[in-house]
């Protein structure tokens, strides 16, 4: 089994520091999704696992040996980027195939290999075109099957369907994590995206600001943040987050809003917590008997697709509830949501996670 380690990287760029002090340990035939907003150090920590960039200190190591000054053209590394790099003169077929040739591989495994790939990302009637004649779904497909064709044992994709349409991506998605699951590579996937990182599964690192946050299984750390800061990285639209201060069994805002806090909550210590709540844990019905209605006014109704994001305004408080179909609320309109006490969150004074709900599946994004 190979493995990449990362021992106390570091990367400056002038006075800037994309990278503090990273401390991972990867394993082949895993799939670990970095998670994170834009310049939160992810295409920096890809550009270092790679080879392309050397840490300003710590050290990289593949299978236990010291890599950390070899170039990216002596490591055994593929990578996928936003953009559809492919070679424009060459045919989908030759583009497949550089990487064989450059190994110096017969034609005739050459050959088996670039259709092999082809078919597994259903670009096999294109071989023979040239990028310019293909869509940008299918040009992507194709600089994917170049860096799967290498069979390299670390395979870096930054963000690789950003740039596909809505449809494109689903399709992709799913199509990816089937082939990475029969895989023995190291493959790392960086998204911006919570819900990509949910889809793809596997291990989730979630990154801020040069930082590793958190990491671990994706639906643990999704269901278990372990702080305010990793539970907005990993929240969209972002948890709804509100000051409180609990006192006799209940959770009081500066606004005025009283929430009774019975169960396992009742023993929660006395002070003051940030409270969060997902947008998809929050309703616009009442779904069970212990359910606290809130009522507040219409700030905003999204309808994207099947769901509808509903900004409500709450005395000074904002909240946006996610709720299925479509509700086409009037801005300015006077309605109640409803929040279920047995799922929320509550972060200490420093931000780190000191109570999560506990009726959450681990095996679902519930």
């Amino acid at each position: 089994m190979t493995t990449l380690e990362l021992r106390s990287v570091n990367r400056l760029e002038g006075d800037e520091l994309h990278l503090d002090d990273i401390r991972l340990s990867l394993e082949s035939g895993r799939l670990y999704v970095l998670l994170g907003p834009t310049n939160a150090g992810k295409t920096s920590l890809l550009r270092v696992m790679a080879g392309l960039d050397r840490p300003s200190t710590g050290r990289v190591l593949i299978g236990g040996q010291d890599v950390t000054g070899r170039s990216v053209r002596r490591r055994n590394v593929a990578m996928v980027y936003q953009q559809f790099v492919n070679y424009p003169s060459f045919t989908v077929y030759d583009n497949i195939a550089s990487p064989l040739r450059l190994k110096g591989l017969r034609r005739a495994e050459v050959d088996k290999k670039v259709r092999e790939t082809a078919e597994l990302l259903h670009i096999e009637p294109l071989l023979q075109r040239l990028p310019a004649e293909l869509s940008g779904g299918q040009q992507q497909r194709c600089a994917i099957a170049r860096a799967l064709v290498k069979e390299a044992e670390l395979l870096l994709l930054d963000e690789p369907l950003v740039n596909l349409d809505y449809k494109l991506r689903e399709e992709l998605r799913t199509e990816l994590r089937a082939l990475f699951e029969r895989r023995s590579a190291i493959v790392v996937y960086a998204t911006t995206e919570p819900m990509e990182a949910l889809v793809m599964g596997g291990h989730a690192v979630v990154m801020g600001e040069g930082r590793v946050l958190q990491s671990g299984p994706t639906l643990e750390v999704y269901h278990r943040p372990s702080s305010a800061r990793v539970a907005a990285v990993f929240s969209d639209p972002t948890m709804n987050m509100v000051d409180v201060n609990i006192r006799g069994g209940e959770a009081r805002t500066p606004a005025g809003l009283v929430l009774p806090l019975g169960g396992e909550l009742a023993d929660l210590r006395q002070g003051r917590f940030r409270l969060g709540v997902r947008a998809n844990h929050l309703s616009l019905r009442r779904r069970g008997a212990a359910d606290i209605e809130i009522k507040g006014t219409v700030d905003l109704a999204e309808i994207s697709g099947s769901e509808t994001f509903v900004h409500f305004r709450h005395n000074n408080l904002d909240w946006v509830v996610q709720e299925a179909g479509v509700h086409p609320l009037a801005r300015g309109a006077e309605a109640s949501f409803y929040l279920d006490p047995a799922k929320l969150y509550f972060f200490g004074d420093t931000g780190a996670l000191e109570r999560a709900p506990s009726s959450l599946p681990l095996d679902s994004a519930a």
